[in-house]
Formats: structure tokens, C-alpha cells, sequence
């Protein structure tokens, strides 16, 4: 009886120490961490950020609500880092560290870049730490892209594009 009791607590034990593990490991989470890095006129740009996939599911105006910040990806908040001051869709920011939030709607989107870079989704996003602000026209695309992909182009066109929907913003 005690060897069952104690048997039983070893594999609790086991299956806690995986569990913890595999959420160390990031690349093992359903929305595995992606980073794109680009030198653009002389500044490096790197956003960091989670790739969920459609898995089926309607994504805009479902999954992501229409007119809702969203943590633009999944898990931590996507961040985004500019080695010099740069010139985003032709506002100026600073060099920083920013987090990169977005409130999607049906034919444009609102792109916002915070001082809040390191969270955990959008749950405490708060718009007073908002930086900068810029609104892009939504761009449908013929095929279905079913994991989330952040690209950076090397004349610095920084595109979102997931499900069928994709848009995108300029860093001069």
C-alpha cells in the first residue's frame, strides 16, 4: 500500500517536472516564438513575437475581435526594437524597445507602438503609455496563411498577414 502511495507521488512528481519544463521550452508551446531581424537604412529593426495558427478557426472579428487591442501574435507581447530613431509611415520614433499592439478592423487597422514591451498579451495595455499610432489600410490575400507571420522587407515594409488578412507599414 505504501509502495503504490509512494509510487503514485514519483509520478506526480515526474509529470510536474516535464510540465514545468516544457514551459520553459518556448519552441514547444502551440504558438511557437518567431523573431525577424532586418538592417534598414542603417537602424536594425527586430520584432519578437508568437506565431498562432488558424487550426480551422475564424480569426478576425471571431478569434481577434474587430475594434479590441490585440497582443498582435500570441502569449508575451510582441515587441519591436529600432537601434536609431526611424521614421514609421512618416512619424517619427525614437530608438527603443516598444510593444506592438494592434486594434484590427474589417478595412484598416490601428498599429500602436508602447512603452509597455514586456507582458503578457494585452491584458494590462494601457493607452497612456502609447508612443506612437499609425492606421493601415487591411489587405486581403488570395490564399489562407495559417500561422501568423511578421516580415520584414529589406526597403522596410514590416507586413502582418495571417488567415486571409494582411497589412502593412513602412520603417524609414
Amino acid at each position: 500500500m505504501r509502495s503504490t502511495k509512494n509510487l503514485t507521488l514519483l509520478s506526480l512528481f515526474i509529470v510536474t517536472v516535464f510540465s514545468v519544463e516544457a514551459q520553459r521550452d518556448r519552441s514547444q508551446r502551440p504558438s511557437p516564438p518567431a523573431q525577424v531581424s532586418k538592417d534598414v537604412n542603417e537602424a536594425k529593426i527586430t520584432i519578437d513575437y508568437s506565431r498562432p495558427s488558424k487550426k480551422g478557426r475564424m480569426i478576425f472579428g471571431d478569434l481577434v475581435k474587430y475594434g479590441e487591442v490585440w497582443r498582435t501574435g500570441a502569449n508575451e507581447t510582441t515587441w519591436i526594437e529600432v537601434s536609431k530613431d526611424v521614421t514609421i509611415n512618416d512619424k517619427k520614433l525614437k530608438a527603443g524597445k516598444y510593444g506592438l499592439f494592434t486594434i484590427p478592423n474589417e478595412d484598416k487597422w490601428i498599429i500602436i507602438f508602447s512603452k509597455a514591451w514586456n507582458g503578457w498579451g494585452a491584458y494590462d495595455y494601457n493607452k497612456s503609455e502609447d508612443v506612437l499610432r499609425i492606421t493601415v489600410p487591411v489587405e486581403a490575400l488570395e490564399e489562407v496563411m495559417e500561422v501568423f507571420t511578421i516580415d520584414v522587407s529589406e526597403s522596410g515594409n514590416v507586413t502582418f498577414a495571417w488567415d486571409q488578412t494582411q497589412v502593412t507599414f513602412s520603417i524609414k
